[in-house]
C-alpha cells in the first residue's frame, strides 16, 4: 500500500509540475509578443503613403537608404559573432591543452572487410561492393603438350607462304630427298 501511495503520489507532483511548466511557457509566449509588438511600434512607424510621385521616390530612396544600413548593421554583426566564435574556440582549445589529463586510449586492431569499411564511411545509405577479386584477370595454368606443339608449329600463314610458289616446291622436293 504503501509503494502504491508513494508512486501515485509521483505521478500527481509529476502531472502538476508539468501544468505548471505549460502555463510558464504560454505566459512567455504571450510575453514575446507583446515585447515584440511594442519594439516593432517603436522602431517601425506606421507607413503613410504619399499621393504624389516625387514625394513616393523620395519614401522608396529613404527606405533603401534604411535597408543598407541595416544590412551593413547585420553583417557586421556577424563578423563579430564569427570573431568571438573563433576566439572562444581557441581558448577553449588552449584550456584543454594546459589541463593536460587527456589520455589517449589504445587502439585495438579491428579486422574489416573493404564493403564493411565503406559501409561506416559512407553510411548505411550507400550500397557499394568492393569485391576486388571480380576486377583480377583469370590466368591460365601450365600449357598442355598439344599447345607447346601448335605453339611451335607457329602462324599457319606464314607456312602457306613458305610453300607456295617453285621456292616452296623446291624446298618440300629437297625435304623429301
Amino acid at each position: 500500500k504503501k509503494r502504491r501511495a508513494a508512486t501515485a503520489r509521483r505521478q500527481h507532483l509529476k502531472s502538476a509540475m508539468l501544468q505548471l511548466a505549460v502555463t510558464e511557457i504560454e505566459k512567455e509566449a504571450a510575453a514575446k509578443e507583446v515585447e515584440k509588438q511594442n519594439y516593432l511600434a517603436e522602431h517601425c512607424p506606421p507607413l503613410s503613403l504619399p499621393g504624389s510621385m516625387q514625394e513616393l521616390q523620395e519614401l522608396c530612396k529613404k527606405l533603401h537608404a534604411k535597408i543598407e544600413s541595416v544590412d551593413e548593421e547585420r553583417y557586421d554583426t556577424e563578423v563579430k559573432l564569427q570573431k568571438t566564435n573563433k576566439e572562444l574556440e581557441d581558448l577553449s582549445q588552449k584550456l584543454f591543452d594546459l589541463r593536460g589529463k587527456f589520455k589517449r586510449p589504445p587502439l585495438r586492431r579491428v579486422r574489416m572487410s573493404a564493403d564493411a569499411m565503406l559501409r561506416a564511411l559512407l553510411g548505411s545509405k550507400h550500397k557499394v561492393c568492393m569485391d576486388l577479386r571480380a576486377n583480377l584477370k583469370q590466368v591460365k595454368k601450365e600449357d598442355t603438350e598439344k599447345e607447346k606443339d601448335l605453339r611451335d608449329v607457329g602462324d599457319w600463314r606464314k607456312n602457306i607462304e613458305e610453300k607456295s610458289g617453285m621456292e616452296g616446291r623446291k624446298k618440300m622436293f629437297e625435304a623429301g630427298e
